[in-house]
């Protein structure tokens, strides 16, 4: 079955998202212009806004998933990138990413681009988890 869905985010630093990546133990498939999934559109479910069936598994950039048999999507659009994948259970993303709206991927891209832009901006970050919270620290 066919379940290609976005996540809901803007990702605009492809830096942040290598790093997330290493942090999580997946692997950025720099310049990928596929990514794995169902393979056919069974018209079950409805398509992302804003793409075609032509488009599905097509990307500018992948993210791989030990365990799991489908991939991420990075797909270009403006000045941002657009993360696709299909969320059908036989494929193991949703379970990897946290469940079906990707809330694991979310929170591991946006702490990876706070870092980097208080990074930029002079400030030593010291990050703490508590709670299943991740807690940054920004000191000058």
């Amino acid at each position: 079955m066919s379940h290609v869905t976005p996540i809901e985010i803007e990702i605009k630093d492809l830096e942040a998202v290598k790093a997330m990546c290493t942090r999580m133990g997946w692997r950025f498939m720099e310049s990928q212009h596929s990514y794995k999934w169902y393979g056919r559109f069974m018209r079950d479910y409805p398509l992302p806004e804003g793409f075609t069936e032509a488009d599905l598994g097509k990307c500018d950039h992948a993210i791989r998933i030990p365990g799991a048999s489908y991939e991420i999507g990075l797909v270009k659009r403006g000045n941002q990138y657009i993360p696709l994948f299909d969320f059908w259970s036989s494929g193991g993303l949703e379970k990897a990413l946290g469940g079906s709206k990707a809330p694991l991927f979310k929170q591991m891209y946006g702490v990876e681009a706070a870092k980097r832009i208080a990074k930029k901006k002079g400030f030593k970050v010291v990050e703490k988890r508590e709670k299943g919270a991740i807690k940054l620290w920004l000191k000058k």
